[in-house]
């Protein structure tokens, strides 16, 4: 008996029966920050047509932060609960959906929620945010179909390569090639594989160019050349200076002792000196036996001698009493230098100036990464956080990576980082306020200065620029959350490239039967300024990366494209059947 063609779609799309008779599919999130918003949002707009896809976000009760987190989001069920346990699923729906996202930035909490929901659905595709690696590899263990991310290892790659003044860090492997971004100029014509953006015009920055000939930034073969961010580390390596040692040392000096001890023993010591200099003239000899004398007289005191003319006996006296209380500073200016430089040193008050280094503010997930990274090419790093205990703090200092206790808003803690001789400031607290004001002292330090800031809002960030100047901008959960929505709908995303404030998707599309590219030429799968494509893979064939546009699409065929958000959901509604309606007596 041929099989009905909703049950064929059904299969083909991994779809099932909704015990509510809703036959889309269903994703429960679970997150309260810009990630759990932007995955949203995704999810929204990836089904295989416009409002085919069913979003429940689970949130606290009450919000956590000003920003967006996604319950706001037209279209999405929100559930408000501040524990993540089986009632919290149950009311969900978790039992009837298609996949679960735990986005939270808690790694215990999250894998606690797994094991939750476990109870609940244990079939149940689930993706976790974690951080650490280690608890990522247990989740992997008990949950074996899960896919385990990490946001800050995604996005930090395009914070170093900005820093470094490169275009993007991205570089990946696909059907039996290493691809990477670069400028047109810094590679060979035969090595590009498409042009991605047009960018001579920073007001104006065009990607996928209809004329792929105009494309200054391209997608080029590896053809045994480092990446584009190794050479930059390499040139800043080789171009870094170092202040000279005695600088090191007065700055050192400088903050020895408090600045009450050291008048005083400044103030003795002239007295010392004037006392000295009457005792030379009493005792009528020269200035390098007045000298030794009055060492001698002030430190250990002097055997009595009556002989001595009056005025000599008082001056020894004087001096004396004066060595009285010299000894006594002396030993608090000792103690207190030697408290004062372990706490310098414990706060990172006490640097060496520096030059060509790069200034890391905020050591929270995504601070640490590109710190790690920046130390792992070679990179000079100095990290500034208001938290002496912030994540990354102890693995700066296994890596000897300077940390700077204090707010980055302040002029004094950036000029103790050197950051007016650095080379970029990579400011990555999750305070878009306190990051902007970092930004701008820096660059009242130094006009000049490359600054990376991490801004959620795309309109605060071009504003900025506008106002002032700064055009390096960076969101961590705009440039994750395509794969961490892509890891639900069971589809992998091969790589993410920044360019200015857009995201480019490389992703592998499958041509489902009945769907309305199925029959069609591969000519009508490109759409200039939304997806452009890279490479076709029929069944059982390797892949094909010279397109010949008259070749006609078969079910099962692989397209891999590089495609804007708008762009990729398009595709996956030419490449997916449409499911018929449900009929009224179901």
């Amino acid at each position: 008996m041929a099989e009905p063609l909703r049950d064929r779609a059904r299969r083909a799309t991994g779809w099932r029966l909704r015990s509510n008779g809703d036959e889309r599919p269903h994703f429960v999130v679970c997150g309260s920050d810009p990630l759990a918003y932007w995955v949203v949002r995704a999810l929204l707009g990836a089904g295989p047509t416009a409002g085919q896809v069913r979003v429940t976000l689970v949130v606290p009760e009450r919000r956590r932060s000003d920003g967006p987190d996604g319950r706001d989001v037209p279209g999405v069920r929100v559930v408000a609960a501040d524990r993540l346990d089986e009632a919290t699923f149950r009311r969900a729906g978790l039992a009837d959906a298609d996949g679960l996202a735990l986005l939270h930035q808690d790694d215990v909490g999250n894998m606690h929620a797994a094991l939750c929901a476990q109870e609940v659905e244990p079939r149940l595709r689930l993706v976790a945010r974690m951080f650490n690696t280690n608890l990522a590899d247990g989740l992997r263990q008990l949950f074996p179909g899960s896919a385990v991310l990490s946001d800050a290892s995604m996005a930090a790659p395009a914070f170093v390569a900005a820093a470094l003044g490169e275009l993007a860090p991205t570089h990946f492997r696909h059907a039996g090639r290493t691809l990477y971004v670069a400028r047109r100029a810094d590679v060979r014509p035969q090595d590009v594989v498409c042009g991605l953006a047009v960018t001579t015009d920073p007001e104006l920055v065009r990607v996928l160019p209809a004329d792929e000939a105009t494309a200054d930034v391209v997608l080029a073969e590896a053809t045994g050349r480092p990446p584009g961010t190794e050479l930059a580390a390499r040139r800043l390596v080789r171009a870094r200076r170092r202040r000279q040692p005695v600088e090191v040392l007065l700055r050192a000096i400088r903050s020895f002792a408090t600045r009450k001890i050291g008048i005083a023993v400044l103030v003795l010591l002239g007295v010392i000196a004037v006392l000295g200099w009457l005792n030379a003239r009493a005792a009528a000899v020269t200035w390098g036996e007045a000298l030794y004398l009055t060492l001698v007289t002030t430190l250990s005191g002097q055997d009595p001698d009556v002989n001595k003319p009056v005025a000599a006996q008082v001056m020894q006296v004087v001096l004396n009493l004066a060595g009285l209380a010299l000894i006594p500073l002396i030993t608090a200016a000792v103690v207190d230098g030697i408290v004062n430089a372990r706490l310098a040193l414990h706060t990172g008050r006490i640097q060496p100036d520096r030059s060509g280094h790069v200034v890391v503010v905020g050591l929270g997930n995504i601070g640490t990464r590109v710190m790690a990274q920046l130390h792992d090419f070679g990179v000079e790093v100095v990290a500034i956080d208001k938290n002496p205990d912030a994540r990354g703090a102890a693995l700066a200092h296994r890596l000897g990576v300077p940390v700077i206790v204090g707010d980055a808003g302040l002029e004094e803690t950036l000029r103790s980082a050197s950051v007016d001789t650095s080379q970029a400031l990579v400011v990555v607290s999750t305070d878009d306020g306190a990051n902007l004001r970092a930004a701008l002292i820096a660059r009242s330090l130094d006009p000049d200065l490359r600054v990376v800031l991490r801004l959620f809002d795309g309109d605060f960030a071009e504003r900025i620029q506008q106002a002032f100047g700064i055009g390096i901008s960076r969101s961590v959960s705009y440039l994750a959350a395509p794969s961490f929505a892509a890891a639900l709908l069971d589809r992998a995303v091969i790589a993410t490239i920044p360019v200015d404030r857009h995201a480019l998707l490389v992703t592998e599309v499958p041509v489902v039967a009945g769907s309305p590219l199925d029959g069609r030429p591969l000519g009508a799968v490109a759409r200039p300024g939304e997806v452009r494509l890279l490479a076709h893979t029929r069944v059982g064939q390797k892949g094909d990366w010279s397109v010949d546009p008259r070749v006609v699409l078969r079910v099962g065929d692989r397209l891999t494209v590089v495609a804007r958000r708008a762009g990729l959901t398009a595709l996956l509604r030419e490449t997916t059947p449409v499911p018929p309606p449900r009929h009224p007596d179901e």
